[in-house]
């Protein structure tokens, strides 16, 4: 770092001194005579080090300092005077000073301290570019830049840091737990824990049991009390993820822990107090779940506090490229692979793909590209028929019906042949893969070549 030090000294002969000294260290050093002068030169050049006499002309080192605190508060400011006292190196400290020579001070006294200044710097640095970091992190662990996101995420932005509950909706695959992680990262229980669970993986009678634990000797087999998820979770956040798949019985205590803050153990008799916030989610359609009793109408109410909807990967196909794009760089770098792309008639095949499972399937078709692929651009041959065949029926030319009439079987025969075309065209004349593409069996599709005349 090129470090900038402003001597504000109204002596000359000291200026010329100090000057000469620091440039010899490889300083970039300024001078004025008084504050009102470093005031305008602060302004103008940002210095990393302020170097103030106490006593100056038009006002003291004290004002000095915090004129410049004021104009650049990370700016360094050292006071140097000849009328060392105790009270005024307090008021020098209580007004932002890093530190306070007497004079006279030795040449190494004086380098000392301001190594120790462009130490503190590097620090503030250090952790500036450590936040920005992370800054840029917590805005893309959602990423896309469809109305759709950007609504999302202004959302958790407004209601991360509050206590309220949060009814996260949308498909599977959609993105769920990751919108509760951000949730939770951008709240001030970020440093406690995040507990997720999946209330759809876990049989009824062990989620119980998971989220509120048991008391030795509670059943069968319950040789030592185990502490719930709910209890780990304190000062933290709680994910019930799937939640509309969680039984009616277990509702009732869930609801509890909602308006209390407090359960039992299995088994116990002692209320448990815990400090969580709970964020909940699914995919189901939980007013048509309450409209058929199959969930409590007063645990949804509870429940969805804030809803967060979330759209899927179909209804934001603009965001494709940039998640295709993001996922490839991830799990190359991770699989120590060299997959450098996706060529674009591959991109259109993939922005033009309906994503049934969503970010979830996109991510799990981008690990199996780049493991088969290993280096290179994915290209459209690299595609599973699964994707292709969407293009193949979109590709086709609309069929116009002219006034005079067309004879239907002609017709037909000829669009079966169209087809059985471009499915050879895009398997390089490999029959078992253009069987694939239209979703054949083999012999069958050889067997319409044959009455077509194609096989050769």
């Amino acid at each position: 770092m090129d470090c900038k030090v402003l001597i504000v000294e109204d002596e000359e002969t000291s200026r010329v001194c100090l000057t000469d000294m620091l440039e010899l260290e490889n300083y970039k050093v300024y001078t004025v005579a008084g504050g009102e002068e470093a005031k305008k030169l602060v302004e103008d050049v940002s210095p990393h080090i302020v170097l103030t006499d106490l006593k100056l002309l038009d006002m003291n080192g004290i004002e000095v300092i915090r004129a410049v605190k004021d104009i650049s508060p990370k700016t360094i400011c050292i006071v140097i005077t000849g009328y060392a006292t105790i009270e005024t190196a307090v008021e020098a400290m209580k007004a932002g000073a890093f530190s306070y020579l007497k004079k006279p001070f030795r040449r190494e006294e004086l380098l000392v301290t301001l190594k120790k200044a462009q130490e503190v710097l590097a620090i503030q640095e250090e952790n500036d570019s450590l936040k920005l970091k992370l800054q840029k992190q917590r805005e893309q662990s959602i990423l896309g830049t469809s109305p759709q996101i950007q609504t999302v995420r202004d959302i958790i932005k407004k209601v991360a840091d509050t206590d309220s509950t949060v009814l996260i909706l949308g498909e599977s695959g959609t993105g769920k737990e990751l919108v509760a992680k951000e949730l939770h990262r951008q709240s001030s229980r970020s440093g406690n824990p995040f507990i997720p669970i999946n209330c759809g993986a876990i049989p009824e009678e062990l989620l119980e049991s998971e989220l509120f634990g048991y008391e030795k000797g509670a059943f069968t087999g319950a040789i030592a009390t185990k502490i719930g998820r709910f209890e780990a979770a304190d000062k933290g956040t709680v994910f019930l993820d799937e939640i509309g798949d969680m039984s009616v019985g277990l509702q009732v205590k869930i609801l509890r822990v909602l308006q209390e803050r407090e359960f039992e153990r299995i088994g116990g008799r002692k209320s448990i107090k815990v400090d969580i916030r709970i964020i909940a989610a699914t995919n189901q359609d939980l007013e048509r779940a309450v409209a058929e009793k199959r969930f409590r109408e007063d645990l949804y109410y509870r429940l969805n506090v804030i809803p967060i909807s979330l759209p899927p990967l179909r209804e934001r196909r603009e965001d494709i490229p940039l998640l295709a794009t993001h996922f490839l760089e991830t799990i190359s770098t991770k699989k120590n692979k060299k997959v450098t792309g996706i060529d674009p008639e591959a991109m259109k095949i993939l922005e033009e793909y309906d994503w049934p499972g969503n970010v979830r399937e996109m991510v799990n078709l981008i690990e199996r590209l780049v493991v088969l692929k290993e280096n290179g651009t994915i290209t459209v041959d690299d595609l599973p028929a699964s994707i292709l065949k969407k293009k193949l029926t979109t590709s086709l030319e609309p069929f116009h019906l002219p006034t005079e009439g067309v004879d239907f079987n002609t017709a037909v025969d000829d669009f079966e042949r169209k087809l059985i075309k471009i499915a050879l065209h895009k398997a390089d004349g490999v029959k078992k893969k253009a069987a694939d593409f239209l979703n054949l069996n083999r012999t069958t599709l050889i067997e319409k070549m044959k009455r077509k005349g194609l096989l050769n």
